[in-house]
This record gives structure tokens, C-alpha cells and sequence, in this order.
């Protein structure tokens, strides 16, 4: 389903406040305010109905054919299917991707802006990581701050690409507050904490093989007292950088 969402999975509006796809008689969570793939807009929502998958993504691909709209439609439609409307005059895409989850259906309302894009160096937080082999960035924004998650691979050790790392965090004014080593599964693993103001970014290295490392970063900025870790460490490092 990640792959749904990320590669199947269309629609959002940056510049107004579009509505969702909703599906009669359900009541859609939103998650987040603005997602950002790849630099592209996004909004979404869930919901969950005991109507079975196939009734749902008719009922969405009639809805959208009879308005007469460009109509795709993707899976199997048992376990798993993508309906997508092309807004062409707008340059909006609306999807419904769904799932079976426990017996009901579970449907992804997702609009995304097609003709509007924000640079990557505006919407990312974390320091630029050159020479990744793949790399994959999503950045999820709300009115109260937001959050930034990469996962990459690189060649290098771990202790080289966590030097170069910390040099870019460095530069943005990051103090580090934090760095573990720790193996699991014979593979070893380091996880370092920068801190800055109120934003934290934490860090973690796998060592795959000899010449490849997998790396996840997170990123999290917020005015939320409780957005992250309440721990003696990030209390020092704020202290730090307030004074």
C-alpha cells in the first residue's frame, strides 16, 4: 500500500482550499494540512465504510464519468484499486485508492495540484545529501510546524557518511546532542540527535553492506511544547541555543 500511495496515489490543491472525495454515509479523517512528494502538493484524507471495495470504486468512477471527466481506473478492486478524475481546466487530479482492511474498506481521498510545484530547497529542512544511489523525501506541513522524512542509500561506512552529515547539520547551526551505536541482526546501526531552536532532527545508520549504507532522517519543527522528545538532552540544547 506505501507504493500505492506514493506512486498510484494522486491529488491535492496548494493554492485554494479544494474539497476531498467523500464517499456517502463516511466520515473522512484528514491527516495533516499540506503534504509535500517530491516537491509536489497533496492533501488526504481516510475513511472506512462496510460497503465492499468493487461498490465504492464505482461509485466514484460513475460520479466522476457522468461529469465528464478523464476517468482511470487501476487493481484488482478485491484486495486493493486506484480511481483517478483528471480536472483538466483546474490542473487538479482526484484519487480514491483503496484497500480491504478487517473485513471493510478502506478508501485514501487524495487531491493533488498538478500545474504547481515548491522548490526543494524552500519546502526541505534537512541538509542537502549529494551522491545518494536513491533517495526519497516527504515533507508534511500544518499550521503549528511540520515534518520532514528521507530515506536514502549511499556508498560509504557509516562513520564516513555520518562525518559528512553532521558537517552539513553543523552549518545550519545544529548543535549535536546525541550519538549511539548499537547491532542488531549482525548489522551495526548509529543514531545521532541535532537540535536547533525548536526544530530536532534525528539520524540513523545502517550498515548493509561493506560499501552501502541505508540512511533515514527526520526532521520535526513545531511551537507544540510536546512535538518532540521532552528529554534533558534537547532541554540543554534549547537552553543552549536560547542564550
Amino acid at each position: 500500500m506505501r507504493a500505492l500511495l506514493l506512486g498510484l496515489l494522486l491529488p491535492l490543491v496548494a493554492h485554494a482550499e479544494q474539497p476531498l472525495p467523500v464517499y456517502p454515509g463516511t466520515f473522512p479523517t484528514r491527516i495533516g494540512k499540506d503534504l509535500l512528494i517530491s516537491g509536489e502538493y497533496y492533501r488526504l484524507a481516510y475513511f472506512q465504510t462496510a460497503d465492499p471495495l468493487k461498490q465504492v470504486a464505482r461509485y466514484f468512477q460513475k460520479q466522476w464519468v457522468d461529469q465528464g471527466y478523464p476517468v482511470t481506473v487501476d487493481g484488482d478492486f478485491k484486495n486493493e484499486g486506484v480511481v483517478s478524475a483528471f480536472y483538466t481546466r483546474e490542473g487538479l487530479v482526484r484519487s480514491i485508492v483503496l484497500t480491504q482492511h478487517e473485513g471493510k474498506t478502506l478508501g485514501f481521498a487524495v487531491l493533488k495540484d498538478v500545474w504547481v510545484r515548491e522548490p526543494l530547497s524552500k519546502a526541505h529542512k534537512l541538509p542537502p545529501l549529494e551522491g545518494a544511489l536513491f533517495s526519497e523525501d516527504l515533507v508534511l506541513r500544518d499550521d503549528s510546524g511540520g515534518t520532514q522524512a528521507r530515506s536514502s542509500l549511499l556508498e560509504g561506512t557509516v562513520d564516513e557518511l555520518q562525518a559528512r552529515l553532521a558537517k552539513g547539520f553543523n552549518e545550519k547551526g545544529y548543535a549535536l546532542i546525541r550519538d549511539t551505536r548499537v547491532k542488531l541482526d549482525g548489522k551495526v546501526q548509529r543514531v545521532v540527535e541535532f537540535s536547533r531552536g525548536k526544530e530536532q532532527a534525528v539520524v540513523g545508520f545502517i550498515q548493509l553492506e561493506p560499501k552501502l549504507v541505508a540512511i533515514q532522517q527526520t526532521w520535526v519543527g513545531s511551537d507544540r511544547p510536546d512535538a518532540v522528545p521532552n528529554d534533558e538532552a534537547v532541554r540543554a540544547a534549547r537552553e543552549k541555543a536560547g542564550r
